[in-house]
């Protein structure tokens, strides 16, 4: 029920189309000969769409969450294991052409493929179904697998898990699969706007991890100040921003996140 209520509800949360009902009531107002209503809030959508498609408003929402979790440093310790958040594969598409098809956060498979060599003791788990509320999608977790085995990467080493298809199902199932020891360090590889909540998602599991954010969509806070220059990278940027915090609300709402607002912990 909760992954049906999400997707609708992060369906009417979407700037782009809360600006498009906007703009959508504003015309048929109009079209019923209510002027005044109608140009007002035609006006209001114009006003809405050209604040989040060019102003630095979506840099601005995305930064605060990017910036929560440092990029991880190796203090000497290897890891005992290394979590992959599934969110970066098409597996549709990769099926549909025989070939591995990535999205734009394509850093969570660079840095999977890059840990997998680098601590090649560890363990590598892809937790990822399929989290489309229409369609029957294929999981991307088999995906991952297959990729890993191209690599070289032996299957001793790799877990699966395919049923997840939100964050904290990603989190509950994976502490499930894995049933973690005591003193082991487990690394949690995800976008950087995204870490917020998958680390809260993880804490409210029971499961202690360190974040290694990826995919950071910006330079830093030297782009809280930048404008766009198109509406599109405006828009899109807007749209993912208030979907993370869209999710970490109700995560903690519903608790299922540990806190309204994650942070590292302290030293």
């Amino acid at each position: 029920m909760f992954f049906a209520l999400s997707k609708i509800f992060g369906f009417f949360t979407t700037p782009s189309n809360v600006i498009a009902a906007v703009c959508a009531i504003g015309a048929v107002l109009l079209l019923l000969r209510r002027q005044r209503a109608g140009t007002l809030t035609l006006t209001f959508g114009i006003l809405l769409l050209l604040l989040a498609g060019y102003s630095p408003a979506g840099n601005v929402l995305l930064l605060t969450l990017t910036e929560r979790f440092p990029a991880w440093q190796s203090d000497g310790r290897d890891p005992d294991g290394i979590i992959i958040l599934g969110g970066a594969i098409d597996s549709d598409l990769s099926a549909a052409r025989d070939a591995l098809e990535i999205n734009g956060a394509a850093e969570r498979i660079f840095a999977m493929l890059d840990l997998a060599r680098r601590y090649p003791a560890a363990r590598i788990v892809f937790t990822g179904g399929s989290g489309n509320l229409l369609d029957n999608s294929r999981p991307e977790a088999p995906v991952a697998g297959q990729l890993l085995q191209r690599f070289g990467i032996s299957a001793d080493r790799v877990l699966l898990e395919s049923a997840s298809r939100t964050t904290d199902e990603n989190a509950i199932f994976t502490r499930r699969l894995l049933l973690p020891k005591p003193g082991e360090r487990w690394l949690l590889v995800t976008s950087a706007f995204h870490m917020p909540r998958s680390i809260g998602a993880f804490r409210a599991a029971g499961f202690d991890v360190e974040a290694y954010p990826v995919d950071w969509r910006s330079r830093g806070w030297i782009d809280a100040a930048t404008p766009f220059d198109s509406l599109s990278g405006g828009l899109r940027l807007t749209d993912l921003a208030m979907h993370e915090w869209t999710g970490l609300v109700s995560y903690w709402l519903t608790g299922r996140g540990s806190a309204l607002f994650p942070a590292p912990p302290r030293r």
